[in-house]
């Protein structure tokens, strides 16, 4: 994250004690040793039955309707601290409460989360429980359900895929030239956020809340689709627990869904990519484009934004072909069907690339967070609410080598578990599991393209 520098500085103050190139080998080297055990051993889909098991009590306990007002209002307080932080706070974004609750506690820690506990984010989702009060005072008022638009089928998830799009960028193309030193003003966070709050609000008045969260609303979509890792869900209105991963296997049923796993990567990549590997390129970019006559700040962002579109093109591409490697296996299923029914193997990548670019952001800021920005919301020195306004952040919880063995993992296990699934899903495609594991080839050549351009991002950066 370009708001936060030194959040990467430990990486660049010592050596790591393995060359990075040794790494990429050894993850290499397990991701084809995993790919050859799961040929041998696994021989029959495991994960198209998700084992449901409901938890009668809990259910009824948790998702009566007191905890959901209380998790909606609470949702809604949050936003409003944040965005009145971000409007009236100080232009600082390290010191202004705003920035980091949009772009760590929430944009960073909802995805693991999600991912270990299920859709955490559903019953405190702001927009979602404003658009429901509004819906049931609509009822009362007119004695009647408020009549919507039928949702364009063709537009599945792509507008929630747009949306987080939109989002990453104007953090890290935007706001690396927002007018201030070190990243985003925290006001135009607030504005985005008031703009964004506006049009989810309008969508669901058109096609209704539950319908727009399902597949238009940006972060409804995207933490949900975390939460299809987690062994914890929530079917026909009761909790219950299922079989790990297993819910993933039906979540890329909507057009867009392929698209928004792919944006994932691809911009988390670039937000890496850009302070190392594309950073040298990405300024002979703005010096033509400011040769050409556009100005400085408007040039840096369209040298951001061009390379931000080419990273998630490449993630597009390197997918597309092992897709299409894939048609070239006899009795194999039209491109589309396979397009869209091997995205959710993505999934476990987009959140290893999370955990591997943000982890130690995520643990040094949210010192900050739950130290003196809670105290201090606006950065304006003058509020101390829990006596921790002049708390710091120790740098010393995580050395460099933590950090890097951190990613490591992340990386290994988010693709190991992403071949586990694409391999799963072959033996539904292809009954013959030697036809399901020759399929897996192409898969396992964009598993290990993945991890090794994940280390050598990492790398790069911590050279």
């Amino acid at each position: 994250m370009s708001f936060l520098p030194f959040a990467h500085a430990l990486i660049v103050k010592q050596d790591l004690p393995i060359p990075p190139w040794l790494f990429a080998w050894a993850a290499t080297i397990v991701l084809v040793v995993s790919f050859f055990a799961l040929a041998a051993a696994w021989r029959k889909p495991r994960f198209e039955d998700e084992g449901w098991r409901p938890f009668r009590v809990l259910s009824r306990a948790l998702l009566s309707w007191p905890p959901q007002v209380v998790c909606g209002a609470v949702g809604v307080f949050l936003l409003g601290v944040a965005v009145y932080a971000g409007l009236e706070g100080t232009e600082a974004p390290d010191r202004n409460l705003a920035v980091t609750f949009f772009f760590v506690t929430a944009w960073i820690g909802l995805p693991f989360f999600s991912a270990l506990l299920g859709n955490i984010f559903r019953p405190f989702n702001p927009w979602r429980a404003i658009g429901r009060v509004a819906g049931g005072g609509f009822r009362l008022l007119a004695g009647q359900r408020a009549a919507h638009l039928r949702y364009p089928e063709r537009l599945g998830r792509w507008p929630a895929a747009l949306g987080i799009f939109g989002f990453v960028w104007l953090e890290v193309v935007y706001g690396s030239t927002g007018g201030v030193a070190i990243g985003l003003d925290p006001h135009v966070a607030a504005t985005a956020a008031l703009v964004y709050s506006g049009y989810t609000l309008a969508m669901m008045a058109l096609f209704g809340v539950e319908e727009w969260c399902e597949r238009g609303e940006a972060f409804s979509v995207y933490f949900g689709m975390f939460s299809q890792l987690a062994p914890i869900g929530v079917r026909e209105g009761q909790l219950g627990w299922r079989r790990p991963l297993a819910a993933a296997a039906r979540w890329a049923t909507l057009p867009g869904s392929a698209a928004l796993v792919i944006v994932s990567i691809g911009s988390t990549s670039y937000d890496g990519a850009s302070e190392g590997a594309f950073k040298t390129s990405i300024e002979k970019l703005f010096n033509l484009f400011v040769e050409a006559g556009i100005e400085r700040v408007t040039a840096m962002r369209l040298a951001g934004t061009v390379f931000m579109l080419a990273t998630v093109g490449l993630v597009g591409l390197v997918y597309y072909l092992g897709v299409r490697g894939m048609r070239t296996v006899p009795k194999a299923p039209p491109f589309e069907r396979l397009w869209s029914g091997f995205a959710h193997t993505l999934v476990p990548i987009a959140l290893a690339y999370l955990v591997a670019h943000y982890f130690s952001l995520f643990v040094f800021q949210e010192q900050a967070q739950f130290g003196y920005l809670l105290s201090d919301p606006l950065g304006t020195a003058t509020t101390d609410l829990f006596g921790t306004a002049n708390s710091g952040i120790d740098f010393h919880v995580l050395d460099a080598n933590a950090i890097w063995y951190v990613q490591v993992g992340s990386l290994v296990v988010g693709h190991v578990l992403g071949l586990m699934l694409a391999h799963d899903r072959a033996l539904v495609y292809w009954p013959n599991y030697r036809q399901a594991s020759r399929s897996q080839y192409w898969m396992l050549a964009v598993m290990v393209a993945f991890t090794c351009f994940g280390l050598y991002l990492l790398s790069v950066n911590g050279a």
